[in-house]
């Protein structure tokens, strides 16, 4: 059973509703199922949107944020709690201590850093925590053709490509990382990745 998810998304809102409409709807669901949100602790984009909403509808908000973006004025003060670290790299590792499963919302570099990070800890076996993608718009298409592509030009097994769950209904992708049970893989390098 999920207690907390740690949700990577953008400081920006994207172009149009849309983005900014599947942020709320995953803060809603969190505090509807009684899971707590983890996530980067700003008040902007769609991480701002997400945290109201979660909070909004009655969930717990955990907010781990840099001490940089505290002095930028981006720290989202009303959650139920904000940790401030000192740097990037301590925020990331903090979110994945603190959380039980991660889903990625659309997002740029920083998002996109997080998702492949947790993944890669996946893949090597230092977590065998859920990983996924709300794919809202076909955002994350080219994203997933290139991890289909790594398989076939082997560079990624089949079983690691199926540690990154996908789906673009919010309530269908977070009942698949509630039921979620990690694979068994033995081996993550080796001459052939099949």
């Amino acid at each position: 059973m999920l207690k907390r998810i740690c949700v990577f998304c953008g400081s920006s809102s994207g172009i149009g509703d849309v983005y900014l409409q599947s942020a709320t709807q995953v803060g809603k669901l969190l505090a509807e199922r009684g899971i707590e949100l983890v996530y980067g602790g700003g008040k902007v984009g769609l991480m701002g949107a997400l945290a109201d909403a979660c909070l909004g509808a009655g969930g717990r908000v955990i907010g781990v944020i840099p001490q940089l973006l505290v002095d930028k004025e981006v720290a989202h003060q009303g959650l139920t709690e904000l940790r401030i670290v000192q740097t990037m790299h301590e925020r990331k590792a903090l979110m994945a201590d603190l959380a039980d499963a991660f889903l990625a919302l659309p997002g740029g570099y920083g998002t996109w850093d997080e998702l492949c990070e947790v993944l890669t800890w996946s893949q090597i076996g230092i977590q065998r925590k859920a990983c996924a993608i709300l794919n809202v718009n076909g955002y994350y298409d080219p994203l997933l053709a290139m991890a289909d592509r790594a398989v076939s030009e082997g560079f990624l097994r089949d079983a690691h490509r199926e540690l990154l769950l996908t789906d673009t209904e919010p309530q269908r992708l977070l009942d698949r990382l509630e039921s979620y049970l990690p694979p068994m893989i033995d081996k993550w390098m080796g001459r052939t990745n099949r």
